[in-house]
């Protein structure tokens, strides 16, 4: 049967890939500076962060630059791919060009508060400390608190199923740290409290950071 100009006799198609361009970029950024990374002197671990530089004093720049670098291809994929499947819910939160800048200074912050959450733990470590994995575990409990959310919105910090799914992540984090084993970071220490202090930050931050710029919990 033929149908009339402008009728079409099914639902409308969906995109492939329906996930927000900032979220996107930055799990697409990932591999990118680890190319570039790959052709540094040093291959970038000066980039590194230090827990003993918070005694030293000069411990600023590496809180940031540690979102940077990575220690191999499984360790970028694991975050790219971790980055692209929490960080579009987040990032639905704030549209525009400013919600984008509001969602990458999120996400850049948790970062921060992951690795200084880890070098808190372990002052006394020369051991360098690499990845954007404290990062996307932010984008991860910020993410959390949308879970089966269809209209978008934030459930409270008190609700039952946010608080068994983190207690779960939580679980199986420290028993990956403990055992040492993580698929990309074979032979590595696992910065499992880095990813529990960006998780919780990610986790409490996102209500107040929505409420400024126009969501609230439900």
């Amino acid at each position: 049967m033929q149908l009339p100009p402008g009728r079409f006799d099914g639902p409308p198609r969906e995109k492939i890939l329906n996930a927000p361009a900032v979220a996107v970029l930055l799990a697409l950024s990932m591999p990118a500076l680890f190319l570039v990374q790959q052709r540094l002197p040093d291959g970038g671990f000066s980039y590194a962060f230090l827990p003993s530089s918070l005694v030293y004093g000069d411990w600023w720049p590496g809180l940031f630059s540690t979102m940077l670098v990575h220690g191999g291809w499984g360790h970028v994929a694991a975050n790219a791919i971790a980055a692209l499947a929490f960080g579009p819910p987040v990032a639905r939160l704030f549209p525009g060009l400013k919600g984008a800048a509001i969602f990458l200074a999120f996400y850049i912050v948790c970062g921060l508060v992951a690795s200084l959450g880890y070098g808190l733990v372990h002052l006394a470590s020369n051991d360098p400390v690499v990845g954007a994995s404290g990062a996307v575990f932010g984008l991860m409990g910020a993410a959390l608190r949308l879970l089966g959310s269809r209209q978008g919105r934030l459930r409270g910090i008190t609700d039952r199923r946010v608080l068994t799914a983190a207690a779960v992540i939580m679980g199986v984090n420290a028993a990956t740290g403990l055992i040492g084993f993580a698929p990309g970071v074979e032979g590595a220490r696992i910065a499992w409290e880095a990813h529990a202090a960006g998780f919780v930050f990610g986790l409490l931050a996102i209500g107040p950071v929505a409420r400024l710029f126009g969501q609230r919990p439900s």
